[in-house]
């Protein structure tokens, strides 16, 4: 998949979008072995830029870098929600993975949005 938003972060491996594909298609048996919180991040990180491109072609771009950051942490939250109960991940990975799935998708929003901003 190629997202317009991603191609801007200048990432030449496209570990987010590997580390989605990986963590979307793990099946539920083997989630504890396969699924890392941080690999789960990464793959909310993806997702959440995915979301924001699409929010952004329905309703415009938001009317503050705030307030795309706020939508890019709840996109990538939703993310790991939809996974936990998914791929049965327990509190205290669900716990890390939102925090460091937040974390990520600010980062990234960070050297994207401040330009659009500006």
């Amino acid at each position: 998949m190629a997202f317009g938003w991603l191609h801007k972060l200048h990432k030449s491996d496209y570990r987010e979008e590997k580390a989605y594909e990986q963590v979307v298609n793990a099946e539920k048996p083997e989630h504890k072995a396969a699924l890392s919180h941080e690999l789960i991040a990464a793959a909310a990180a993806y997702e959440a830029a995915k979301k924001y491109e699409e929010h952004c072609a329905a309703n415009g771009k938001p009317d503050s870098h705030a307030k795309a950051k706020e939508l890019m942490a709840a996109f990538s939250g939703a993310f790991v929600d939809r996974m936990v109960e998914t791929k049965g991940l327990d509190t205290i990975d669900k716990e890390k993975a939102k925090h460091d799935a937040k974390k990520r998708a600010e980062e990234q929003s960070d050297e994207v949005l401040i330009v659009e901003y500006q």
